[in-house]
């Protein structure tokens, strides 16, 4: 109880609405109130404007009872008899007043009292004459109004700027999202597949919190902090989600964002105030999402002193994190895709004991996400996991449920009753390359020219050992490219120098085909080429595989990039564009050695993709045979082709995975 209401939640965890609004009720009765004294909304009579003529005739008639005239205003109200009002009011209207007025403007204030004087004179007039001064309350409101929208737009904004809290003072209180039991979806390490090493690491801590005893019996201490690093998109927030549905404790998130705010001291006051609540709901978890928003390292040289703040914040952060008792029972996740950018006081032991890497998922994680995500939908029996996990490599786990989502919804857009193979292949498709756009146009040389490039590069990848499957090429325009080739990667851990070899010769084949085949280059080849250089520049630069600058690599693993020159002379600098120059003119030979030995298979496969728009791996192998150095990845792709073959109600033999490369 003392929890909710300290966090303002009523007793079922849900926040409490009415005492939000009290204050909002309470500025609108003092309005209404103004409002009313100022336009009078308390008396009750019927009013009508008429005349100084008019109000003569009518006080000649002896239909005149009282007169009050404003002196400041020239204004006269006259109270009218029921004889006379009954002739100038309605009854409906009679029926609600209390008295009946009418009103007019003199000309003249000398005038007034002389008429007066007459009408007492003749007999017209008996009744009181009073002169006031009228108040103009319109000016009162144009005077005092700017004033009180001042102050209602001022409490409103301290309002916002302390998320709902009762006052300004509550700028500096943290706006962290508390997960109690119940209180959320719950989402377990069922719900996480693959990502077993971290999973592992992750577990011991939710242990830990179940069984303390189980670790401290043997003098070990929990570790004080875990810091989950690896690329978007790769489950680091789902694996904090399930560390919330598992440990049974209360479990506190709050985006790295929130703690930077432009008051000074705010982002301080939220690190001490988060820290104050997980304290005192012990054993908790606090869960930082992107905490490089406020972990980044610290300038050495801050002249201009604006990164202030964030670095206070910053040193609060490190002072909090560091000053728990032993076996406090407050654990700190924090999830990053920048640790490289992270400041190294917070990334020591004592503050995160664990750095936990969760990499992009491999081939068994991928068919496992697949496994998951495929729990809703409805899939028939030619879809194949193990097939599918091989066509989407360098996938992360929201690339994957976004395949599964697109792959449901071409289904659906096309009326069918689950969702089939070929609908999760147009769906990486859809994703990768974009939608197809035929409506583009083309000349016929355009295509001719695409064909014999795309051509080029399935002709030298068929015969190179470690160049990568060929699955489909197209050149129907996709995205922003006019023609793409789909191949199935290896994957691999580490890369022979050959492979990398053989991935430039495939690449230069389109553009060396072109010269070979037209007798002409086009730019058709930019993104080859882009590949190409950065590939090259990385043999000989990075990896030390050139045979003039062996063993030499000028990267920088910290991140840095050499920012003040680099790490070598002009000479040697010199040295490496003329190693590069070398082994992409070698390379770009031998590619033109292979299309001239090849020629007229070339030949065959550039005109079958001038007549069809698009061919498939089995239309390589019947022009060129099959190939020489067989992989695991060809072994299953022959396999599942001949599987799929029967199957397959669209005729297609093969579907076509990621593009590899679009031109």
């Amino acid at each position: 109880m003392a929890d909710n209401k300290k966090n303002n939640l009523s007793p079922d965890g849900k926040k409490k609405k009415g005492g939000s609004s009290i204050i909002f009720w309470i500025y609108g009765i003092l309005l209404a109130i103004f409002l009313g004294y100022a336009f009078g909304f308390g008396e009750n009579y019927a009013s009508k404007s008429v005349s100084y003529n008019e109000l003569e005739q009518y006080a000649k008639e002896k239909g005149i009872k009282n007169i009050v005239v404003y002196s400041n205003t020239l204004e006269i109200e006259a109270e009218v008899t029921d004889s006379l009002a009954k002739k100038l009011f309605d009854k409906s209207h009679l029926e609600k007043s209390d008295k009946n007025i009418i009103t007019t403007q003199a000309p003249t204030a000398d005038n007034i009292q002389e008429k007066i004087d007459n009408w007492v004179e003749k007999g017209y007039f008996t009744g009181n004459v009073e002169y006031k001064k009228k108040t103009d309350y319109s000016n009162l409101i144009w005077s005092l109004g700017p004033v009180l929208l001042i102050v209602l737009l001022f409490f409103f904004l301290m309002r916002k700027m302390s998320g709902g809290g009762s006052g300004i003072f509550s700028v500096g209180k943290s706006n962290a999202e508390i997960y109690d039991q119940g209180n959320s979806e719950k989402v377990t390490f069922k719900d996480v597949a693959g990502l077993a090493e971290a999973k592992t690491e992750i577990e011991e801590i939710v242990e830990f919190l179940k069984n303390p005893k189980k670790y401290t019996e043997l003098g070990g201490k929990i570790p004080k902090g875990a810091l989950l690093v690896g690329p978007p998109g790769t489950g680091k927030t789902l694996l904090a989600r399930a560390v919330a549905g598992e440990a049974n404790v209360p479990f506190l998130s709050m985006s790295g964002s929130s703690f930077v705010e432009m008051f000074v001291g705010v982002g301080a006051s939220r690190v001490r105030d988060l820290f104050k609540q997980a304290k005192e709901k012990s054993p908790c978890i606090i869960f930082i999402d992107e905490i490089d928003a406020v972990g980044r390292a610290r300038s050495k040289n801050n002249i201009s002193n604006a990164n202030d703040e964030r670095e206070s914040t910053l040193n609060q952060l490190l002072t909090e994190m560091d000053g728990f008792g032993r076996n406090s029972g407050v654990i700190i996740l924090a999830a990053t895709n920048r640790a490289d950018v992270l400041d190294k006081a917070l990334l020591r032991a004592g503050r995160f004991d664990r750095q936990i890497y969760v990499e992009l998922p491999d081939l068994h994680d991928r068919i496992e996400i697949y496994k998951v995500h495929l729990r809703d939908v409805k899939i028939d029996d030619t879809v194949d996991l193990e097939l599918l996990a091989r066509q989407t490599p360098g996938f992360s786990g929201a690339d994957i449920a976004n395949v599964c989502n697109e792959a449901a919804l071409i289904a659906a857009r096309h009326g069918k009753s689950s969702v089939q193979r070929k609908d999760f292949t147009d769906a990486v498709d859809r994703i990768v390359g974009g939608l197809e756009k035929r409506s583009k146009i083309t000349t016929d040389e355009e295509k001719r020219s695409i064909a014999i490039h795309e051509a080029g590069h399935a002709t030298v990848s068929w015969f190179l050992e470690y160049a990568n499957p060929l699955i489909k090429v197209t050149i129907v325009p996709r995205g922003k490219s006019l023609g793409a080739a789909w191949y199935l990667p290896e994957e691999r851990q580490i890369t022979p120098k050959q492979a990398i070899l053989d991935d430039i010769c495939s690449l230069l084949a389109g553009r060396a085909a072109e010269e070979m085949f037209m007798g002409r280059i086009s730019t058709g080849a930019l993104n080859d080429l882009e590949r190409v250089t950065k590939q090259a520049y990385a043999m000989v630069a990075f990896y030390g595989m050139s045979d003039n600058l062996a063993n030499l690599c000028y990267y920088d693993s910290t991140g840095q990039d050499f920012m003040f020159g680099k790490p070598y002379s002009e000479g040697r600098a010199e040295l490496i564009d003329k190693e590069v120059s070398r082994i992409v003119s070698e390379q770009y030979a031998r590619a033109k050695a292979i299309l001239q030995e090849h020629a007229d298979g070339h030949a065959q496969l550039a005109d079958t993709l001038l007549k069809n728009e698009v061919i498939f791996n089995e239309d390589a192998e019947r022009i060129f045979g099959k190939r020489q150095w067989a992989s695991r990845t060809d072994e299953i792709l022959a396999s599942r082709t001949e599987d799929n073959t029967a199957k397959d109600k669209d005729g297609e033999p093969l579907p076509p995975p990621i593009p590899q490369k679009a031109d």
